[in-house]
């Protein structure tokens, strides 16, 4: 919403004050406009077109080209949750199985062409719909992990009017996970 109401005023050659606490960026973008009048903006040239690494780039949900999340990120994710009624839920996966993946499912032509092996992971315990704050989570996301220690836990949340997930997004990596890059190195 910030980068459409710059853009909005920019086009509108108006000013926008954000607030005093912004930081001037390092390198202020070069406006100027086109044949029909609209502001454009000329990029620094060691950004302008990047390529996505396409080898050994994998990401998961929501988040996930984050650094990993604070116990306190992930309490206010869980308020956010439940302000909106939706009811939390842990699941976890082995290393080895917490990718989405086609290579061992069986092809009878178009018909499995989206077809995904490991889309669901192991739910621990059941979701939980007493929850009324984030310390719940955390508390079950501290025993999930100590149980175990070598899996990948994610907090999905569901919407029980609409029968759908909503969210999902990890808040444990093992300590042996080597998958988070910073989104600069996951671009050629």
């Amino acid at each position: 919403r910030l980068i459409q109401t710059i853009m909005a005023a920019t086009m509108m050659n108006k000013n926008v004050v954000l607030s005093k606490v912004c930081t001037k960026p390092a390198a202020t973008p070069k406006i100027s406009s086109n044949k029909r009048g609209f502001a454009i903006t000329i990029a620094n040239k060691n950004r302008e077109m990047m390529v996505w690494q396409p080898f050994n780039n994998k990401m998961f949900e929501t988040f996930s080209f984050l650094p990993p999340l604070t116990d306190e990120q992930i309490s206010k994710q869980v308020d956010y949750i439940l302000t909106n009624s939706w009811t939390p839920c842990l699941e976890f996966a082995a290393s080895d199985q917490a990718y989405a993946g086609n290579e061992n499912c069986i092809r009878m032509g178009p018909v499995a062409s989206t077809y995904q092996d490991n889309r669901y992971w192991t739910m621990w315990k059941l979701p939980m719909f007493g929850c009324t704050d984030g310390s719940q989570v955390l508390s079950e996301i501290q025993a999930c992990t100590k149980a175990f220690p070598d899996a990948y836990i994610r907090l999905v949340c569901f919407d029980a009017n609409r029968q759908v997930q909503i969210s999902g997004f990890l808040v444990h990596r093992p300590p042996s996970a080597t998958d988070y890059k910073l989104p600069a190195d996951r671009q050629v």
